[in-house]
């Protein structure tokens, strides 16, 4: 594998990287750890002409108790032990993806847009080529659910659900200014693998911001992937829960790596809040959460074990966050 010719432009500023972005408009990526990107270009998935690295815009570096730059290295948030004790499930998170190595390049905001996946996409040219290529890359068909028009490829990073029980918002700048939204809204509701953002092409996440309250919450991430030391989620939880005694004042719960976005269930979590998260109350939504996601064949592990991993994984989440108010 190799990778094609492009022109890499180096702008020192979000400004600066904004304009550019609307100068080559449709013919650019963005360039961040490259740790998911570049592997992708030497496959020849969706090339673009020119690159724009990130690497030179000071502000999009850097992490404090309420804002992290989308620059960020995960390697930063992972050795920052008291980040991770402030922010247990980010902790969790960040600490589950790839290795070490792919830790000291990959990037926040990275992983937040990282590309969705499906073993019909994620493979060599050749192999693309004589399956007749697919609808996300190269073709006009998906191979998963074979029709024209929607593309099944999953959600493939684990901080999204972290920080969305979090209460995170993002701050976006494009040609107009800046401007915030909560990170659930990043994704597209209506969207596919495809169109699964809900940001203009050339817009730059700039930073993830955290609420003041958001180390009231007690949290923990649960991963779901084939290889321990190095996979993409096959399934992530992320639980966050804020306590009276026994009373439950809050609950989130999201999940990531069955769907085409990473998606939060305050319709069914937040019926529980006021009243004690007995082992039955638990169960019972477990089994909701279980039938309310979509899964398909596109993924190592067959989709009806994913689906009932999710119950599983929010028991174990859920176990792990009442042992740490208990504590």
């Amino acid at each position: 594998m190799h990778l094609d010719p492009f022109e890499l432009h180096r702008p020192t500023s979000v400004e600066a990287t904004v304009r550019l972005a609307h100068e080559l408009h449709g013919r650019f990526d963005y360039l961040a750890g490259g740790t998911d990107l570049l592997p992708n270009y030497k496959m020849h998935l969706n090339l673009r002409p020119h690159l724009i690295a990130l690497h030179d815009v000071a502000e999009l570096s850097g992490h404090s108790p309420t804002r992290i730059g989308a620059m960020e290295r995960l390697a930063a948030i992972d050795e920052d032990a008291a980040y991770r004790t402030a922010y247990p499930v980010v902790g969790d998170a960040v600490g589950e993806i790839a290795t070490p190595l792919v830790r000291a390049s990959g990037t926040v905001g990275g992983n937040l847009l990282v590309e969705t996946r499906c073993f019909f996409f994620n493979q060599s040219y050749f192999w693309r080529e004589s399956l007749g290529f697919c609808l996300k890359a190269d073709g006009d068909k998906c191979h998963v659910v074979p029709q024209k028009e929607v593309c099944y490829a999953t959600f493939s990073g684990d901080l999204a659900p972290a920080l969305m029980v979090l209460g995170a918002e993002v701050e976006i700048a494009g040609p107009t200014g800046r401007r915030r939204l909560p990170l659930g809204d990043l994704y597209d509701a209506k969207g596919d693998g495809i169109r699964r953002l809900a940001i203009a092409p050339g817009e730059l996440l700039v930073a993830v911001h955290l609420p003041a309250d958001a180390g009231s919450w007690r949290g923990r991430y649960r991963k779901l992937r084939v290889r321990p030391s190095f996979d993409f989620p096959e399934l992530g939880v992320a639980v966050a829960a804020r306590f009276d005694g026994a009373r439950v004042q809050g609950l989130r719960i999201a999940i990531g790596g069955v769907e085409p976005r990473p998606r939060q269930f305050d319709e069914l979590t937040r019926p529980l809040e006021g009243g004690a998260l007995s082992d039955d109350r638990v169960r019972e939504l477990a089994a909701r959460l279980e039938r309310s996601v979509r899964p398909v064949h596109n993924t190592f592990l067959a989709p009806d074990y994913r689906r009932r991993m999710v119950g599983v994984y929010v028991r174990r989440a859920l176990a792990d966050v009442r042992e740490v108010r208990a504590g």
